[in-house]
């Protein structure tokens, strides 16, 4: 099974729009309010920190270059090729390898595995954008790239958070700047389910280890000048025998 092409093709035209640059989408914030805050609740539970770490859902790669000075071998890894070029570019040096994968598709997670083995796994906000028949296939690609020695760590804005960007994009004056191409676009935030992520993991086969709540940043600010956050819940999951 593979992604809708109405899905790819949204992805594609919104990064092909999108301007460059770190910060120019509506939740790309900083590594330290993001995948650094993350990274602590993640990294106890690492069997193998050596392992390579797939950035899923990579979009432009901020956080996947954050990774990349963390762990030794680091992939970026996104439906859209248009986001891989975004990516690509702002890491000149090439300290992260990049990829596309559709992540709803078991058979590419599979060749992905047999390249790298083995791997630890960050999601941000990926299951959420999916359409509801893709969540448990990538659930199930996920399972197949953490294999047995593996981890996961995925983040997902809670329900209460398509609430609040309803609220934004009923403003008077319009949504924020930076989350109007993403309605505009048709992607959906926030509308998987509060339960759908530990559900989609167990039925894949894999163990929930840790779980928590954490406010999501974006880039975007209210009138008053309040940075947008969005409540969300993290999981740290791996092989059931784990």
């Amino acid at each position: 099974m593979s992604v809708t092409s109405r899905y790819r093709d949204a992805w594609e035209s919104f990064w092909n729009e999108a301007p460059e640059g770190q910060g120019a989408v509506f939740w790309d914030a900083e590594p330290m309010l993001t995948s650094g805050r993350h990274l602590a609740h993640f990294e106890p539970h690492l069997i193998d920190p050596g392992l390579p770490l797939i950035d899923l859902g990579c979009g432009n790669g901020t956080q996947t270059r954050f990774f990349a000075d963390r762990f030794p071998h680091v992939v970026g890894a996104d439906l859209s090729a248009a986001a891989l070029d975004h990516a690509r570019r702002s890491d000149p040096a090439g300290r992260a390898a990049y990829r596309q994968l559709d992540a709803a598709d078991k058979a590419e997670a599979e060749t992905l595995h047999a390249e790298l083995g083995d791997a630890n796994v960050y999601v941000r906000g990926v299951l959420h954008q999916c359409e509801p028949d893709d969540r448990q296939p990538l659930a199930d690609a996920l399972a197949v790239l953490v294999g047995a020695r593996g981890r996961a760590f995925l983040v997902e804005p809670c329900q209460a958070a398509g609430t609040v960007l309803a609220g934004l994009a009923r403003e008077p004056e319009g949504p924020p700047a930076k989350l109007a191409p993403v309605l505009r676009h048709g992607l959906t935030p926030g509308a998987a389910p509060d339960e759908a992520v530990p559900q989609h993991l167990r039925a894949a086969g894999l163990t929930v280890l840790a779980s928590g709540e954490l406010p999501l940043f974006t880039t975007e600010y209210t009138p008053d000048g309040a940075r947008i956050e969005l409540p969300s819940t993290w999981v740290v999951a791996g092989p059931a025998a784990g």
